[in-house]
């Protein structure tokens, strides 16, 4: 039969782009491998499969095949060359910077990068990594910036909380000029909305717990190398021992060094709930979306709250890059409010009745946090500024509930949270 000349869409390679055809009884999901080792027939067998030169896993640290096949198919989803799991999306940060960069050595980044990611930069820090962030990582910024000593950029395709856009051509472009590699978070973007790599990226790395996962049951992470980048070993002393592998001698060595001797592994269980959750996050990822627009813009018209920012708002700041970048022009499935108060934020958050109160993103559930007293309770007010988290801000992560239920519910929260003003006294 003839064969159609045209790629498949997302939803079908999310499907079938990436089926394990050696699986004997046709198991249309990868086997959960929950074990620690793997026999081999002889001591001459498992020689080679530790020296490479064979084909086989002999410990879950350093290979599984159910982490292979969650491997294979983030590789696939983002275009990339190869892709290594972690055991969360904080230890792909880490494993990143790790495998890339050496004491002395300079990162560049932006206030708007995530927390959790900006605290793990204070701790390399510690031990001798100079991390540079900007207020906001623009490319003119960018190219201000750049001296001698910094070997990569950092950047958030959408950040959180703050829910700016990278300009990835523009980034990319100051990048190539010095040889460095721009590392992208797509964690809030996904493969669904924007392959990174295509528009000039050179390493994309996932808090697979989120929307890869879908269903907030198991922590994990992953990077993908482009394989696009000639690496110079003499900048990068750290990969030269992996010079023979060309342009695949970051990905090489993050998973035969650093994953391995950091013991950063990924278990089979959580590969396996990441592989299920795949399957559905294109018909999540445009259902989360359009409803975290359509929520964005119910609520700004409400007229009772200080702020609302969502990416793809119309008149915003970010809506060009959106339209230009992104698929369908979809701007996640994030956004923040501002309820003009500490005290109005928490009366608003405790009277909301579909959405939960809980530290995550991404799950099928809408979840709502309060970031100044949580994930950013430690961060100077400096940083906080730069990440646009204020005393009053409300992040709000959009699940798949019926968008009117979710109108209905933030509205009877105000109208709540006014109510309990009124007779409380006011603030």
């Amino acid at each position: 039969a003839a064969q159609s000349r045209r790629a498949a869409g997302l939803n079908t390679r999310l499907l079938h782009g990436a089926a394990d055809a050696a699986d004997r009884h046709g198991a249309t999901l990868p086997p959960v491998y929950q074990v620690s080792a793997f026999a081999c027939d002889s001591a001459e067998k498992l020689e080679k499969v530790f020296a490479n030169q064979a084909p086989g896993f002999a410990y879950t640290r350093l290979s599984n095949p159910t982490l292979a096949a969650f491997e294979k198919k983030m590789a696939l989803l983002e275009g990339g060359a190869d892709a290594v799991s972690c055991a969360s999306g904080m230890a792909a940060a880490a494993m990143t910077l790790l495998a890339l960069l050496r004491s002395g050595d300079g990162l560049l980044t932006g206030g708007g990068l995530f927390g959790g990611t900006l605290d793990l930069l204070d701790n390399l820090a510690e031990l001798g990594l100079r991390p540079r962030v900007l207020p906001e990582l623009t490319a003119a910024a960018a190219e201000r910036a750049l001296t001698p000593n910094i070997k990569a950029i950092f950047a958030e395709m959408i950040g959180n909380p703050k829910l700016d856009v990278a300009d990835l051509q523009a980034l990319a472009a100051a990048a190539e000029a010095r040889g460095i590699p721009l590392i992208i978070d797509s964690t809030t973007a996904t493969p669904a909305l924007i392959r990174p790599l295509e528009h000039g990226a050179h390493i994309v790395i996932h808090s697979s717990s989120k929307y890869i996962n879908g269903g907030g049951n198991a922590v994990s992470g992953v990077v993908i190398d482009g394989g696009r980048l000639a690496w110079d070993f003499d900048k990068f002393p750290a990969l030269a021992k992996y010079r023979a592998f060309g342009k695949l001698a970051f990905a090489v060595r993050l998973r035969r060094d650093i994953r391995s001797n950091f013991g950063a592994c990924l278990a089979p269980q959580n590969a396996y709930l990441n592989c299920l959750g795949l399957e559905t996050l294109g018909l999540r990822m445009e259902r989360q979306c359009h409803s975290a627009l359509e929520l964005a813009e119910f609520l700004a018209a409400e007229g009772e709250l200080a702020a609302v920012n969502y990416p793809s708002l119309p008149g915003g700041p970010w809506r060009g890059l959106i339209d230009r970048q992104m698929r369908g022009g979809l701007g996640g499935a994030i956004l923040t409010l501002r309820a003009g108060s500490k005290a109005r934020a928490f009366r608003l958050l405790n009277s909301l009745k579909y959405a939960r109160i809980a530290t995550n993103i991404g799950d099928v559930r809408t979840l709502v946090i309060h970031p100044a007293s949580t994930i950013y309770a430690r961060a100077a007010e400096e940083r906080r500024r730069d990440a646009g988290v204020h005393e009053d801000l409300i992040r709000v992560s959009v699940g798949l509930e019926d968008i009117d239920d979710l109108k209905d519910d933030f509205a009877a929260a105000i109208s709540k949270m006014k109510e309990e003003e009124t007779h409380g006294g006011g603030l």
